[in-house]
């Protein structure tokens, strides 16, 4: 139970550290609490509120893999290599796209729910 116990202090640690120092994880759990205050407010079904539950859980978890790989890049090529920039590029990319396609998926959801005759 311990062990247990010491593996969510050590998660809690990264969140709070990606939290402080990263700007763009400090935006999107905004936009997290954001959709959960809207999910408690209009009367979204359950399936909306689950596809909209994992879509956070996706971004926030892509953002936490981008700042752990971006900072054991900088860990292993301190200096800017071409490799260690495509590296940091590319899971930036990746961000970006789970990003969007969040942005969508709650475009989609939440439309209906303000604008009735637009769906």
């Amino acid at each position: 139970m311990k062990r247990v116990l010491k593996s969510f202090i050590y998660a809690f640690r990264g969140l709070w550290f990606t939290f402080r120092h990263e700007p763009n994880f400090q935006i999107e759990s905004i936009g997290a609490i954001v959709v959960c205050l809207l999910c408690l407010w209009l009367p979204v079904t359950s399936g909306e509120a689950a596809i909209l539950m994992l879509t956070i859980g996706l971004v926030l978890s892509m953002e936490l893999a981008n700042t752990a790989i971006e900072r054991m890049t900088d860990i292993l090529k301190p200096r800017v290599h071409p490799y260690a920039r495509v590296v940091k590029d590319t899971m930036a990319g990746a961000v970006l796209i789970v990003s969007v396609t969040a942005l969508v998926v709650g475009v989609v959801i939440f439309l209906p729910y303000f604008y009735p005759s637009v769906i």
